[in-house]
């Protein structure tokens, strides 16, 4: 970590987001004590974030088919997207507890 003096000095997380790694695309997951978080970043950088609890499976198929619909619906603003969006997750609930 660098430090440029008292008024200078620079957190952990500044310096996350100031000194990226070269050829790092960024968080893909992030797992804590009480969720873990999964990120998407499509090819023009738009990202897709997923908040669930710990150890929950296929969140990055998920995040896949909510790219899809975003790229059919766009804008994200209309009822379809919300419908078929409603529809991926409760899918993706139905496959997860097999009923």
């Amino acid at each position: 970590m660098a430090d440029y003096g008292s008024k200078g000095r620079m957190d952990t997380n500044d310096s996350l987001r100031l000194l990226p790694t070269t050829g790092c695309s960024g968080i893909e997951l992030l797992e804590a004590d009480t969720f873990d978080l999964h990120c998407f970043q499509s090819l023009t950088g738009t990202k897709f974030f997923v908040v669930c609890e710990p150890g929950t499976q296929h969140m990055e198929a998920l995040l896949k088919v909510v790219y899809e619909l975003y790229t059919y619906y766009m804008p994200i603003r209309c009822e379809l997207f919300d419908i078929n969006l409603a529809q991926a997750v409760q899918k993706d609930c139905v496959a997860l507890l097999g009923r």
